[in-house]
């Protein structure tokens, strides 16, 4: 097994070891989870040794760097064999760009059927699969409840978009931090724009705008949306430099105690926060839902986050295949499950679940009447970075909601 770390992008793939006859490269974004580390480690070794004539090569590049990198690396001649894939209309946009293989031939239907149906579809297209769900990912609030409960604040009472404000402004008087966001990468901050539009108007607002019915991204749940981050921003409740801070900085600061609330996705629990630091876990860490929006159209149980897996690039070899299936297998979905590493999402697997963490996400994902993948992934590249622009704009304030729903619109039509 090789490892690389984000450097020399187009070539890293180009030593191969000698005693492998045939190379499987993968890319995924960077994870800071020496145990996650660890887990992709024991299975490369595993396989390995099964299949002495093949040697897997993996490839990290922080998240950013990973969505800037990929699209020349696929058109490149050392492009990799299994990509991490959040799905959406980006991985759609690859399809069609002839970048991923349908690899349906290669998967028994018992295989097929160990899946959840839900995280298989978002593969999938017809009968025609490109790649593997691997993981259930789930947007929270984390919050700490030490400095919560300085300021006064009952987690349990916050059920309405009202209460949430109302406890920024009680943080704010109390001398704390309310919020940390990762606002350089500005996807974090996306995160508060689609759960505002998932309560506004829900997912049927969303594939209502893509088919162009009513005003498109022009409608009255995108522009409410604007308007509550508009409102939120106006409470200036996150930390100074949010724009200049990173996502995984943003999880840090969170994980130091400096801000009350973070909202992330769940895998913010094992990079900073969770099973490798622990400072935090001492009965101080809570996650609370996205709260209702009072007389918004959405249901308040729906839920942000993905299915994320790995997509089979073109012209990949069927050891990449093999490997991917082996990668996501009944007994690795349970290992990671029990390790507290990810949502599985192969049937019955989740049962293995035994970090407390862990087991709340994956209630709250088996509880959910519609989980909505990520926006700045399921609207495809172009729009999904519109999105991610204009969040990080209504909170410095550089945009109105007006214009913010305008843009979305425009990128949507010229994608």
């Amino acid at each position: 097994m090789k490892t690389f770390a984000g450097v020399a992008a187009l070539c890293a793939f180009a030593a191969v070891g000698a005693h492998a006859e045939t190379s499987v490269k993968v890319l995924r974004p960077e994870s800071n989870s020496p145990d996650l580390q660890q887990f992709w480690q024991d299975v490369i070794a595993e396989y390995e040794a099964a299949h002495p004539d093949v040697d897997v090569e993996i490839e990290y590049f922080a998240s950013e760097a990973y969505k800037t990198k990929l699209p020349t690396m696929l058109q490149s001649d050392a492009r990799p064999d299994l990509i991490y894939s959040w799905a959406g209309l980006t991985l759609v946009d690859q399809v069609e760009a002839g970048l991923v293989q349908d690899i349906s031939d290669a998967l028994e239907q018992d295989y097929l059927d160990s899946f959840s149906p839900g995280a298989l579809a978002a593969f999938s297209d017809g009968d025609a699969i490109y790649g593997l769900p691997m993981t259930a990912r789930l947007v929270v609030f984390f919050a700490n409840e030490e400095l919560t409960g300085k300021a006064g604040i009952d987690l349990a009472a916050i059920t309405t978009w009202q209460d949430f404000l109302d406890a920024v402004a009680t943080l704010k008087e109390a001398g704390i931090t309310p919020l940390v966001a990762g606002g350089k990468d500005k996807w974090p901050l996306h995160f508060y724009y689609s759960y505002m539009l998932l309560r506004e108007g829900g997912a049927e607002a969303i594939r209502a705008a893509m088919e162009g019915d009513d005003a498109g991204f022009e409608s009255a749940p995108f522009l409410a949306a604007g308007e509550k981050m508009a409102q939120l921003a106006a409470l200036d409740p996150f930390q100074p430099g949010v724009l200049s801070t990173s996502a995984e900085q943003g999880n840090t600061m969170f994980g130091e105690g400096k801000g009350a609330f973070l909202l992330m996705g769940d895998w913010a629990y094992t990079q900073t926060i969770g099973v490798d630091q622990g400072d935090l876990l001492e009965g101080q860490l809570k996650i609370l839902p996205f709260p209702a929006i009072e007389g918004g159209a959405g249901d308040p149980g729906a839920t942000l986050g993905g299915i994320n897996g790995y997509a089979v690039t073109a012209g990949a070899p069927p050891e990449a295949v093999d490997f991917l299936k082996f990668l996501v297998n009944a007994e690795h979905q349970r290992l990671g499950a029990q390790k507290g590493l990810f949502v599985p999402v192969m049937q019955g697997t989740g049962e293995a679940i035994q970090v407390p963490f862990t087991q709340e996400i994956n209630a709250m994902i088996e509880a959910s009447p519609e989980h909505q993948i990520f926006l700045d992934q399921f609207l495809g590249a172009s729009v999904g970075g519109t999105i991610n622009d204009i969040s990080a704009e209504l909170v410095s304030g550089d945009v109105t909601p007006e214009d913010a729903a305008a843009r979305i619109q425009e990128a949507w039509d010229f994608r």
